[in-house]
């Protein structure tokens, strides 16, 4: 199989990610505005809720499939026979997802009040399965699944103006969500037969297939937990109200780091590829450019979320969700942290086979959130879930290195770190262009257009007169496709 090329991906799973960043973008304003704050926080309560089943159901199968099928995808016998075994071991898990969570609505008082909406969000955990999205990531292939959220989301958002009109309809807002999110899985799962053969089979290689699945699993339990467990908690612990005061500051959040990861996505499974065939040389030299392309974008975008986060709060919500903006500003470290974090994790220990590092690394940035969130949110309430998470990623960075080092030893030298401080540089530059829009201008549009032309012209020419390798390899493809 032809390589696919890595910045055709990047670009067409970044457009994909624009496209469910552009729903919430058109949507959460419109919402938020109809809904009471109290149902906005019982519709991210039970979206939150069922993320843990969610996780369950997917049982870290996603990331396995990738690493190991990769390696197959040039033989549909071998691939078929893979991928057939890893959706029937998906198949049992979400069986075991659902009667956990039936289990959990009639054992539990407090989830009975929030039971319609968790069995609407409920419905992505079976869509999810049968999507089978993995097995694209294997093939690289972008194009078809991209095409289909355009079609998806734009019907989406027909359905929310039609059918979400007053307060009270919180309900109808969940069940469009969920479909925009895995309406077109089924297509997905047919359209995959194009590449391989799936089937359920119960001729599973258990003893190969379930520890390496298990351990990416307890991993993904512990990432959940310091990425979901603070909506949860603050619903157990302080009330709705501040649940949807949070749920705007976790919305944009969100929206920025997604935005971001969509790059980072599509290059996963070369990565896993290039540590498969022992191409060492081009996998540290890809890792260095991803991690340097990685800073040129995330150091600016988290300080201009910090310095515009009143006017993005309002953009997107309105005046009555104003206090978000501390959690959020709270929440801008978190960005950066993240995505190193991510590069070390899923670039570097996965393709690895370092699992069990990946594990160690969830599970103290866990405990480390769970023990803050309990100790701090009674008093700081959504400040209190916003700290947690930013010092959680940040911990979850800085063993990600630590068990790396053997792997990036020598590869980070003076070169990077030159280039890191000019893009603080330029971001410091964007602090002072927010300023001055913030006086000259009374308009929340205004100032948000005002400051982030200005800021991405000011960081670009900073990168091109100090002559930075992306700017100006960025720049030269300009002028090719020009001619």
């Amino acid at each position: 199989m032809k390589n696919k090329s890595l910045g055709k991906n990047a670009f067409l799973n970044g457009l994909r990610s624009v496209l469910n960043i552009i729903f919430p973008i058109i949507t959460f304003p419109y919402v938020s505005r109809i809904l009471s704050v109290g149902e906005l926080g019982k519709y991210n309560w039970s979206n939150s809720y069922v993320s843990y089943f969610l996780l369950i159901a997917g049982l870290g199968i996603a990331t396995y499939a990738v690493r190991e099928g990769v390696k197959l995808r040039n033989d549909r016998e071998k691939i078929s026979n893979f991928v057939s075994q890893v959706f029937s071991i998906n198949l049992i898990s979400t069986v075991v997802s659902y009667i956990l969570l039936f289990l959990s609505i009639i054992i539990f008082p407090k989830v009975q009040s929030y039971a319609i909406c968790i069995y609407i969000f409920s419905i992505q955990i079976i869509f999810t399965t049968l999507g089978t999205e993995w097995i694209y990531s294997i093939f690289e292939e972008y194009t078809y699944i991209t095409v289909r959220s355009i079609f998806f989301k734009m019907l989406s958002i027909m359905l929310l103006f039609m059918f979400v009109r007053n307060q009270g309809d919180y309900l109808n807002y969940a069940g469009i969500t969920v479909f925009s999110a895995v309406g077109s899985n089924i297509l997905n799962y047919l359209h995959a037969k194009k590449f391989c053969t799936i089937r359920f089979t119960f001729k599973v290689d258990w003893k190969k297939h379930l520890k390496p699945i298990l351990v990416i699993f307890a991993s993904s339990i512990a990432i959940t937990i310091y990425l979901s467990l603070d909506t949860t908690l603050l619903g157990l612990i302080n009330n709705n109200f501040v649940v949807g005061i949070y749920s705007v500051s976790t919305k944009i959040y969100d929206v920025v780091k997604q935005l971001i990861a969509a790059v980072l996505i599509v290059t996963i499974p070369r990565f896993a590829l290039l540590w498969g065939r022992h191409r060492y040389r081009e996998y540290r030299k890809l890792l260095l450019q991803i991690s340097n392309f990685f800073a040129l974008i995330s150091i600016p975008a988290a300080v201009g979320v910090y310095m515009l986060a009143p006017q993005i709060v309002i953009l997107l919500s309105s005046e009555k969700y104003i206090s978000a903006v501390s959690s959020l500003r709270l929440l801008c470290p978190a960005i950066i942290f993240f995505i190193f974090s991510w590069i070390f994790t899923s670039c570097v220990l996965i393709p690895a086979k370092r699992e069990n590092k990946v594990l160690i690394i969830t599970v103290i940035s866990a405990v480390v959130n769970l023990a803050l969130n309990l100790l701090l949110m009674p008093s700081l309430k959504e400040n209190a879930a916003a700290i947690t998470t930013s010092l959680s990623e940040a911990i979850s960075m800085i063993l990600g290195i630590y068990y790396s080092r053997d792997v990036i030893k020598g590869l980070y030298k003076g070169i990077f770190w030159k280039d890191i401080f000019l893009y603080a540089v330029g971001s410091l530059a964007i602090v002072i262009i927010c300023y001055v829009g913030k006086m000259l201008f009374d308009s929340t549009l205004i100032i948000i257009l005002f400051d982030v032309i200005l800021s991405i012209i000011e960081y670009a020419l900073i990168l091109l007169g100090m002559k930075n390798k992306f700017a100006l390899d960025v720049l030269e493809r300009i002028f090719i496709r020009l001619k």
